[in-house]
């Protein structure tokens, strides 16, 4: 079986004085504390989540 790429997503910056949307996507990458971070499954709806907070978060990892 094919191994699934993931990525392991860092949260750099803070939910305050952010909309609900912005909020809402970190809580759905599992972020919702500062340097927090997580391990999601690459998809193009991850991706997708992590380009809507990009100015709140960082790829720290590429993993296949």
């Amino acid at each position: 079986m094919a191994d699934k790429k993931t990525l392991k997503v860092k949260q750099i910056g803070s939910p305050i004085r952010r909309t609900k949307d912005q909020r809402a996507t970190l809580i759905g990458l599992g972020l919702n504390k500062m340097n927090r971070v997580s391990e999601l499954e690459d998809t193009p709806s991850v991706r997708g989540m992590i380009s809507k907070v990009s100015h709140l978060v960082e790829i720290v990892e590429e993993g296949a």
